[in-house]
């Protein structure tokens, strides 16, 4: 009888070895993901907390709205202090902003329907290379209450203003009530005007 030549063994990969450019692939898009969702979570979620990094936003004890002074798209100077006695949102935006520019039309009819009654929109521009944009964009989407530039000092003094648009309802003594993150339901705010300028 005649002994088979013993042949070299088949060689069969592992399933990872296989796979390994799909493994490193899915590990590196599910870290980047992770990472987003962790940084963005807030903004996502809309929860209406004040921006993480906000001086003295323990618990949810009412916080006096930081001051400002800016300059209007006018050419004017807009103080805060001036609107004590209104029931405000300050909405930090800026015209390249997708989710901004939804919410503009919804602040506009805000003011249109309360406005009478002591309410007020401020927009708070964080346009830096667009600048030159805000007052086309003003004028070519009817905008109807007043709009400034915001600068780094204002937006430390909000929290850090991270992710837009962040807004901030203010009551009529100068009380940050709420703060979103992130686009918002118009009937939100109405629920928080309604109540405020009721008091």
């Amino acid at each position: 009888m005649s002994k088979k030549p013993l042949g070299k063994k088949k060689y069969s990969p592992t399933f990872f070895q296989k796979n390994k450019k799909f493994i490193y692939t899915g590990s590196i898009a599910g870290i980047i993901v992770l990472f987003f969702l962790l940084s963005n979570g807030n903004s996502l979620l809309g929860n209406g907390s004040l921006p993480q990094n906000y001086a003295g936003s323990i618990g949810n004890k009412p916080l006096p709205a930081p001051n400002f002074n800016l300059m209007s798209i006018d050419g004017k100077q807009l103080k805060l202090s001036d609107y004590k006695g209104k029931v405000l949102i300050v909405d930090f935006w800026a015209t390249w902003c997708p989710p901004c520019r939804k919410g503009i039309p919804d602040l506009i009819e805000l003011k249109r329907k309360y406005g009478s009654r002591g309410f007020e929109v401020i927009g708070v521009s964080v346009d830096t290379d667009t600048r030159q944009d805000v007052v086309p964009f003003v004028r070519q989407n009817w905008i109807n209450y007043p709009i400034v530039y915001g600068d780094t000092d204002v937006t430390e003094r909000y929290g850090g203003i991270n992710s837009i648009p962040s807004s901030f309802v203010i009551d009529k003594n100068g009380t940050i009530v709420a703060s979103f993150q992130g686009l918002t339901s118009i009937s939100i705010y109405e629920d928080y005007i309604n109540k405020l300028l009721a008091q």
